[in-house]
């Protein structure tokens, strides 16, 4: 995990946002220990306080859960999201990448096609 400290996204919402996407990738799994709030703190070089937010977060998105003596693990109610719908999220990176389109640019194009 990388985190951009002078971004304009806060370090806390980086954070929730890949641990978010790991899970959605099926890339941690149900009941998965997530490091301690201290050794994520230190890993990423951000303050714990940081952290916890971003745990904070993941709990109330239902994404992990806080259990007693402090660990926190994937909850088993968080299930990733289908394997066609990565594969053409990949596939749209690999397109776009080649094609000098953006994130956000594609994140746009992906609001306005999207059905409501």
């Amino acid at each position: 995990m990388e985190i951009e400290l002078r971004g304009s996204t806060p370090p806390a919402d980086q954070i929730r946002e890949q641990i978010s996407g790991l899970i959605a990738a099926g890339r941690m799994g149900a009941s998965e220990k997530l490091p301690s709030v201290r050794q994520l703190a230190r890993d990423l070089g951000v303050a714990p306080g940081t952290v916890a937010k971003a745990y904070r977060a993941l709990e109330t998105d239902g994404y992990v859960e806080a259990r007693a003596g402090g660990s926190t693990r994937v909850s088993a109610k968080a299930s990733p999201t289908p394997r066609p719908v990565i594969e053409a999220a990949r596939h749209l990176s690999v397109i776009s990448t080649s094609e000098g389109v953006s994130l956000d640019e594609a994140i746009r194009l992906l609001r306005v096609v999207w059905p409501n």
